[in-house]
């Protein structure tokens, strides 16, 4: 017992966030388990949730990545190869619990108490300072640190470490600790949402526990999958007495007590080992937890917390980060790094999960954005963990060898789209076995690490097996199609998008399948350079000749990728481009997927994609394709893409800020940075989102930076958002330290070790050396991907207003008088936003301005006043209202034999045609009320196209609002900006107004 100390472990909190710690303040329960998920720590093969040690252990709980069941799947039909049985992580033995009584009455955390917590993120550890009443009022205080080191000391085992104080601030009496393991956790219940869990699992079986004043134990196992796992603790105290031990049926606990007056403390250091064997039979594993447990004993809290700080200070020394004139940004960037770096598998046996070891969403499954999106961060700034990371793919290689024989494949490997021990996990084969790319995936992230680290070892004894093996399903899934010019065709498979499934040539996939099979050709030259005799051993157990490779690069070199020469854009797939869009409005409300809410073959029947394809493929492997084809290629994409999927907004960023959308990529980096802080999906309950928290440092270092790995040489082409003043990150790349720093006057490239490096820079190669940093100016994204004019054209589809004629004091009178009868707040400025807008996002936008929200009836009964308005003012409308030039374009498009046709949002377009004296000049009036969705959404476009029997690319579309030229491109139409250039950026040609509008000029003969 000892005098209370004033120093806290938690600093008070500021307004400003602190860029290297993540604190709350007061105790929410609401949010209870979303911070379990923040607040979690985790080693890659133990993770402990952050919840408060004196709390009942409710959705709180530890997990080893080791400790799985097994569990059948069960269908009404099952047809050859379906999976069997799905593997479901389930939450071991929780060491965490340290209950607190006062006398015989227990304390628990009331949210009304102080409180406060912080997760150092330069350290790794978290920390909390919060007070405990009894039901008298009287107030002890607790401070909680906690740490689950890399390093544990002992091959094998897992350790956290707890040390807990406790405090009397007015209580006098006994005052008891009972240090607990409890068991009895069951998985999460998944209900009708597929992302979360399994439908029902049972728990692990309690074969024995023990507890005395030594130590206490339990050992448990799994019921099918023969998984045997033991959770040990022990302790060391200052002022405290061993009470006695309790064995509950589904828990065991030692009791530690002391007498506290006020001003005086006790501390009590738990150290919680944990260690598991795949062999159920396994009778070493209490001596390793017990060994590992003396060490941690004899050490204690400070020393191994100590050590874990070292441990991550050698990885922020080389992947530290710093944004300038933004530290929430910083902090949210770190945090994600910390917990990308924390979860990745780093014992070269276990994958890293989706949701790593923070939570039970996606029953603790890997799938392909392992090596697509967490690798490649961890091959640039941890390349030991990213090797680990491979390793763990190399072992399941004999059961991706068998799933590939599930699929019919004679040779090779196929890995599967989910799993935790290597066999196919997904019963839903369409958007699941079907996505061939996991193979691609694991060849990426092969080569990158190859490139990164120049580690032939790897590549000897594993990399080159996973390659060749891997390679081998792509002849057994494509052929050299006759009718396509030999081109090497892949068929019925799935790529990132999991709304459109069963495709022949998707874009990503051969693109990917493409790179896969030159690498694999490339190493086998290589090994045949550099190890030969490895080689020969390798090339004899496999079967594998030269004939095979050759095979290889002719399929790689003859690939066929898809390019729809009137859109100027890479097509998905086959027939992703004939099918039409969307045409289900939005859902009001919180965001939700949509395949939450449609089957999935509704979803397959139209131009919607859940996630980036085109646009993944376009960043994993652009080099080589124009940059213009690309911009397209995203302006068309965009336009069909929900972002159901946290691993779509880091890549459209990416490529945002490769082609030139400066604007849209700082949007998208923002939309990812804080998913799981500010939990932005609605489910960070159930684990972190792993490959978003990647995708944010692939955001920075690939977006804003232009990183690329191009032939085993880095480029870069850094830009700066516009409400950054600078930025910095460091990576290791071929065994040195690299760091780069971007402000407003230019990027500063340090190599800050080993030997000289080339890099390239927006295109130009540059030598750095040690101690001789080199300056370069920011890249400029120098796109050019507009339309050229004259074109081939059969349509040309106008706006209204602002375009043929000026209503927009028109309806900024009728808007006014409604507002002004409302006491709404409307002025021009207002008036701006709801340019090329329909009536009720008008409505939506003004509300919104105001701070006022209306039911449904309410919204419909003001719009229909303002509507009335407007109708009062049209009918003074006279052809005399007409934009000069519009009547001279009209009689001569006619003349050429083009369609015509009107895209307005205007309810009353028809009638206002006809006041003006036009509309028999027009083939086709689009009615705004028939369209599910306004612009910069392309419906209106579109409808007037398909009205008008003429594809989009056919068509002339010509605005003057923002919104509408984006739905134009959107469409994949040609769009002619009226008015502002510097506002219409994205148009192909701004014109000052209609007059300058030539025909003959745009539309060739």
């Amino acid at each position: 017992m000892t005098a209370q100390n004033s120093a806290s472990a938690v600093p008070p909190s500021s307004a400003d966030p602190d860029p290297w710690r993540l604190r709350r303040a007061g105790l929410d329960p609401a949010r209870a388990r979303r911070d379990e998920t923040l607040f979690a720590l985790a080693n890659g093969s133990l993770g402990v949730r952050g919840g408060l040690e004196e709390a009942d252990g409710g959705s709180d709980g530890s997990f080893l990545a080791a400790v799985y069941e097994q569990h059948p799947i069960h269908y009404h039909e099952r047809f050859t190869g379906f999976p069997r049985h799905t593997d479901t992580r389930l939450p071991v033995a929780d060491g965490q619990r340290i209950a607190v009584f006062a006398g015989d009455e227990r304390l628990l955390p009331a949210p009304g108490d102080a409180f406060e917590r912080e997760l150092d993120l330069r350290r790794g550890r978290l920390a909390r300072r919060s007070v405990l009443r009894t039901a008298a009022g009287a107030r002890i205080e607790v401070h909680a640190e906690r740490v689950v080191p890399f390093d544990s000391g002992v091959t094998g085992v897992d350790l956290l470490a707890i040390r807990y104080r406790v405090a009397s601030l007015d209580y006098r009496g006994e005052l008891t600790l009972a240090s607990a393991i409890e068991c009895g956790h069951e998985a999460a219940e998944q209900g009708d949402d597929p992302r979360i869990g399994v439908a029902s699992a049972e728990g692990l079986q309690l074969l024995a526990r023990q507890a005395d004043e030594r130590g206490a134990h339990v050992v448990q196992a799994t019921r099918r999958s023969g998984v045997r796992a033991v959770c040990e603790q022990a302790h060391r105290s200052d002022g405290l007495a061993f009470a006695g031990a309790e064995l509950g049926e589904e828990r065991v606990a030692q009791r530690y007590c002391v007498q506290l007056q006020p001003g005086q403390s006790a501390t009590l250091e738990k150290f919680v080992a944990y260690v598991t064997d795949r062999n159920p039979h396994a009778t070493d594993l209490p001596a390793s937890a017990a060994l590992a447990l003396q060490q941690a004993q004899a050490d204690g809290f400070d020393a191994i917390a100590a050590r874990q700080a070292q441990a991550l200070a050698r990885f922020w020394d080389g992947a530290d980060l710093s944004i300038e004139g933004d530290a929430g940004s910083e902090q949210a960037l770190r945090f994600n790094l910390f917990h990308l770096l924390q979860s990745a598998g780093r014992n070269g046996i276990d994958g890293t999960a989706a949701k790593g070891l923070t939570g039970e969403g996606y029953e603790g499954h890997y799938f392909w954005d392992t090596e697509a999106f967490m690798l490649p961060v961890m091959a640039y700034t941890a390349p030991e963990v990213a090797r680990a990371m491979l390793h763990a793919r190399f072992l399941a290689l004999d059961p991706a060898r068998k799933h590939a024989r599930e699929m019919n494949h004679p040779r090779g490997a196929l890995f599967p789209w989910r799993t935790i021990t290597g066999g196919e996990c997904s019963a839903h084969y369409p958007s699941g076995s079907a996505a061939y790319h996991i193979n691609a995936a694991v060849a990426y992230g092969i080569g990158l690490y190859l490139d990164a680290s120049g580690d032939l070892d790897f590549l000897a004894d594993f990399g080159a097996e996973m390659l060749f093996e891997t390679a081998r399903i792509w002849p057994q899934v494509g052929h050299f199609n006759p009718r396509r010019g030999g081109a090497f065709c892949i068929h019925d498979v799935t790529g990132p998008d999991e709304y459109t499934a069963l495709v022949d040539n998707n874009f990503y996939t051969n693109r990917m399948a493409q790179r896969h099979l030159l690498r694999a050709a490339a190493a086998w030259e290589q090994l045949e350079r550099e190890r030969p005799q490895r080689l020969r051993e390798l090339a004899q157990r496999l079967q594998l000749d030269p004939h095979e490779v050759g095979l290889w690069r002719r399929a790689a070199e003859s690939m066929f990728l898809r390019y729809d020469e009137a859109l100027g854009i890479y097509a998905q797939d086959d027939t992703f481009l004939d099918k039409p869009r969307w045409p289900f409005p939005a859902r009001a409300g919180e965001h939700r997927p949509l395949l939450l809410d449609y089957h999935p073959l509704t979803l397959y029947r139209y131009q919607v994609c859940k996630q980036a394809d085109v646009v993944m493929g376009l960043v994993l492997a652009g080099d080589g394709i124009p940059v213009e084809i690309k911009r397209r290629s995203y302006d068309y994409y965009a336009a069909v893409t929900t972002h159901d999927s946290t691993l779509s907004a880091s890549v459209f960023g990416i490529l945002a800020s490769e082609v030139g959308h400066a604007p849209q990529a700082e949007a998208f980096f923002h939309d990812n940075l804080r998913v799981d802080l500010d939990d932005l999906h609605g489910n960070t309950d159930h684990g972190v989102h792993m490959a978003a928290l990647a995708g944010t440092w692939l955001g920075l270092a690939s977006g804003f930076a232009g990183l690329r790995a191009v032939d085993g040489a880095l480029h870069f082409a850094p830009t700066l958002p516009q409400r950054w003043d600078g930025y910095a990150f460091g990576l290791r790349w071929q065994g040195r330290r690299l760091r780069v720093q971007v402000r407003r006057d230019g990027v500063e490239y340090a190599l800050l070790d080993g030997a000289p490096l080339a890099i390239v820079h927006a295109g130009q190669r540059l030598e750095l050396g040690a101690d001789a940093p080199q300056r370069r100016p920011l890249a400029a994204a120098e796109v050019d991907a507009r339309e050229r004019f004259p074109r081939p054209a059969r349509a040309l589809i106008f706006d209204l207003d602002g375009v043929l004629t000026d209503t927009a004091q028109t309806h900024y009178r009728a808007w006014k008088r409604m507002a002004d009868e409302e006491g709404l707040p409307f002025d021009e400025h207002v008036n701006e936003q709801l340019k090329g807008v329909d009536r009720m996002s008008s409505l939506e936008i003004i509300l919104r301005h105001a701070g006022r929200a209306l039911d449904a009836e309410q919204r419909q009964a003001l719009a229909e006043r303002k509507n009335g308005y407007y109708v009062e003012a049209i009918a003074e409308v006279t052809p005399q209202d007409l934009f000069p030039g519009v009547a001279r374009v009209l009689e001569r498009a006619r003349a050429r034999g083009l369609k015509l046709g009107l895209a307005s949002a205007s309810r009353n377009a028809a009638a206002l045609l006809d006041r003006l004296g036009i509309a028999d000049r027009f083939d086709y009036i689009a009615d705004a009320a028939r369209i599910a969705r306004a612009k910069p959404a392309p419906d209106i476009f579109l409808d007037v196209a398909a009205a008008l029997g003429v594809a989009p690319a056919q068509c002339i579309g010509i605005e003057d609002a923002a919104a509408g030229v984006a739905a134009i491109k959107s469409a994949g139409m040609a769009a002619v900006g009226i008015g502002d250039a510097r506002a219409l950026a994205q148009a192909d040609v701004c014109l000052a107004d209609i007059a300058a509008f030539d025909v003959d000029a745009f539309v060739s003969p």
